[in-house]
């Protein structure tokens, strides 16, 4: 039987594939393969593709995901760093003529020309079981590079995954929250146990969907200041925001004192507790501070 034609997700063909072509686990790339069919029907479903969609896959590994996302999709675009898994994923493809497989770096691969060439026309959404080690990067990069992506639905971890959902006031909310919410609407779809992996990882995980605003609900007259401010906000979190920003930004400290009081924000709270609107209009109050005083 072809790999095409098996259950990718089972330990039994997986341990097949890795005997069959010599393959080692590599612990640099983050590689851990799905062993559970109702996690893969989750990330499908939670989705919503449809047989117009551009599917990107970043790190297909034997092709578990893919073959599904084959399925449903109208076209798939992997990208896959390890070229010792290309020969694997060229047989449990073998049967699908909507799947191109790339072999790169996605955080060097230019995704608005991949679009452009491979996916013009169509409604891209990027579905992945992300490698943890560079899960905020690939993140960030999705978000910062003004693509064409309607969704972004991936497996990350699930300490990562409650950042980036997370609300003022608590643990977990910091600048990966701010960020990721000033670009889309984050929302998880599942938790995943740290049983359904070969090999087994040493955390949980979730899948988490990141609904990508057309244009941010937010304006900022200058957006690189907005994320420096909120960056300078959390580089110390036990520090009031007086002081934090005092030392984070080129401002002196009565001029961040005064631009906090403008915006109507308490100088002694500390960042964790603004939400984005508060951090967006201190943001341009401290713009005009730079710019027109």
């Amino acid at each position: 039987m072809k790999e095409g034609n098996k259950k990718l997700y089972s330990p039994v063909v997986i341990k097949e594939i890795i005997e069959k072509y010599g393959f080692k686990f590599s612990k640099s790339l983050g590689q851990n393969f799905l062993i559970d069919g109702n996690v893969i029907d989750n990330i499908i479903e939670g989705s919503n593709i449809g047989a117009d969609d551009g599917i990107i896959e970043i790190g297909p590994g034997i092709g578990t995901l893919t073959q599904k996302l084959c399925e449903s999709a109208g076209k798939v675009i992997a990208i896959e760093l390890d070229n010792n898994l290309l020969p694997i994923l060229e047989e449990t493809l073998e049967g699908y003529n909507n799947v191109e497989v790339i072999h790169g770096d996605v955080l060097k691969v230019d995704l608005n020309q991949l679009i452009k060439e491979k996916l013009e026309g169509r409604k891209v959404k990027v579905v992945a079981n992300l490698p943890y080690y560079i899960t905020t990067p690939i993140i960030m990069k999705l978000l910062e590079e003004n693509l064409n992506i309607d969704k972004i639905v991936v497996m990350v971890q699930k300490e990562v995954a409650l950042r980036m959902k997370a609300v003022p006031g608590g643990k977990d909310y910091g600048a990966l929250s701010v960020a990721v919410q000033y670009y889309s609407e984050p929302k998880i779809i599942v938790d995943v146990p740290k049983n359904v992996f070969m090999p087994k990882p040493n955390v949980d995980s979730a899948v988490i969907m990141l609904d990508v605003y057309k244009e941010s609900h937010i304006k900022v007259k200058d957006k690189k200041l907005f994320f420096n401010i909120v960056k300078a906000a959390f580089g110390k979190r036990r520090k009031t925001l007086l002081n934090a920003l005092s030392s984070g930004i080129e401002l002196k400290k009565e001029e961040v004192l005064a631009a906090l009081e403008k915006s109507g924000i308490d100088p002694t709270r500390r960042g964790e507790t603004l939400d984005i609107t508060e951090f967006a209009r201190l943001s341009d109050e401290i713009y005009d501070r730079m710019n027109n005083y």
